[in-house]
């Protein structure tokens, strides 16, 4: 199988003005700081982008945004999985015809589905459009864990579902995955302590939240691992690795947001009732960054 996406992607943090509409202009900036960071695409309306606080008009807004800024720089990836199948059929078409490269399809959440239903899902949203499908396997919310006995039947049976994002946590199922199902569909880990573990291992690549805040530093782990050089790519990992390690053992949301505020571009604030860092959260992601710096200063 050849997989034509790669690397490392960002999964893109969506910021707000102070009156919780879109913050547009900063939202370029922030694809601009990956892009130029080197990562190998953005993530736009995914989990860290705040997708179950978006409307249907916003996340269109926001994918529309992230592919105009990125110009063809680096593939976008769109979230357009919705709680019906029909959202996601209208939300994956109109991406489609915005120029998305790659559809991301989160399984319906909120009323947990049987595998049955999930499968039947994928398969109309998928044949609905012609590009590259991405699953997103996130059992933690939808309540279906996609094994990878089933990703592997999804991919030989729909011919544009090429990748999967897994956010199960479940490193043994990773390993399943990128080792025993590469040839029919690139793995994206998307747990992001796991990503030197993932990469070393030989997955497709990683979709980090964190790649917003320290986007530089986690390329050049990935870049090391990929022209062979793991004692140097081990070196640089554990130099991130504690900020990675603070801003998940924070809430994640306001963390990522935080961290970019504190380097220099204000994100805004989660959109309510998500709620900002508190204090003593904030200072444990300060110092993170705080320690990189000095380190790699």
């Amino acid at each position: 199988m050849s997989n034509e996406l790669r690397g490392v992607l960002t999964a893109l943090t969506t910021p707000f003005k102070q009156d919780e509409s879109l913050d547009v202009e900063t939202l370029r900036q922030i694809v601009d700081r990956s892009i130029d960071a080197g990562v190998d695409g953005v993530v736009a309306a995914g989990s860290t982008g705040e997708v179950g606080a978006l409307s249907s008009e916003e996340r269109l807004l926001l994918i529309e945004t992230v592919i105009n800024q990125a110009n063809g720089r680096v593939p976008v990836i769109a979230n357009t999985g919705a709680t019906s199948t029909a959202e996601a059929i209208r939300l994956s078409q109109a991406a489609e015809t915005l120029g998305a490269d790659v559809l991301m399809l989160v399984t319906p959440y909120y009323e947990p589905l049987t595998l049955e239903e999930t499968v039947t899902y994928i398969k109309d949203v998928a044949n609905s459009v012609k590009i590259p499908v991405m699953l997103y396997n996130i059992p933690a919310v939808t309540g279906v864990n996609l094994d990878p006995a089933t990703v592997r039947a999804l991919a030989e049976d729909v011919e544009n579902i090429r990748y999967i994002k897994d956010s199960s946590a479940n490193w043994e199922q990773a390993l399943q995955l990128i080792h025993h199902h590469s040839d029919v569909i690139g793995t994206f880990i998307g747990w992001d302590v796991y990503l030197y573990s993932a990469l070393v291992e030989g997955a497709a690549g990683v979709m980090a939240g964190t790649a917003n805040v320290v986007p530089a530093e986690i390329v050049d782990v990935s870049r090391r691992i990929a022209g062979g050089d793991l004692q140097g790519a081990l070196e640089q990992w554990k130099k991130v690795y504690p900020v990675i390690d603070a801003l998940l053992s924070v809430p994640f949301i306001p963390a990522v947001k935080a961290g970019l505020t504190l380097q220099g571009l204000p994100a805004g604030s989660p959109r309510r009732p998500t709620a900002d860092l508190a204090s003593e959260d904030l200072a444990r992601v300060k110092q993170a960054l705080s320690a990189l710096y000095q380190t790699v200063g």
